[in-house]
């Protein structure tokens, strides 16, 4: 697990909402999860499925997810190399609240179109 800033607000040894936002939390984690929740993919196949972030930014959070015990590197002894990556059982724990997250953003990028409409 990586060393993470603690203390913030009322907790002293860290709330749990920060603890789980540090976790998934960010621009990529969220959007890598939920592709990672279909299947296994390759790197580069998360590349195309998200165009728009970069190949060091991919890396990173895939690097930082493997950390927290979220997602697992599966990397086979073939030429070239070939490395999947999937969902731990731990990862998978986090179907719920990345489903949620779907609806909420489709909730809210709807009633977003309503108001413009409207307005």
């Amino acid at each position: 697990m990586r060393n993470r800033k603690t203390g913030y607000g009322n907790c002293p040894t860290g709330c749990p909402v920060e603890t789980t936002l540090d976790i998934i939390g960010g621009k990529w984690k969220g959007v890598i999860l939920y592709h990672l929740l279909q299947e296994t993919k390759r790197f580069n196949e998360l590349r195309r499925l998200i165009p728009s972030l970069t190949q060091r930014m991919l890396t990173l959070q895939l690097r930082e997810l493997e950390s927290d015990g979220v997602v697992h590197r599966e990397v086979y002894p073939i030429v070239p190399p070939k490395v999947e990556y999937s969902l731990t059982e731990f990862g998978y724990t986090l179907k719920p609240i990345i489903h949620q997250m779907y609806e909420w953003g489709k909730a809210y990028e709807l009633n977003t179109k309503e108001k413009e409409s409207n307005g």
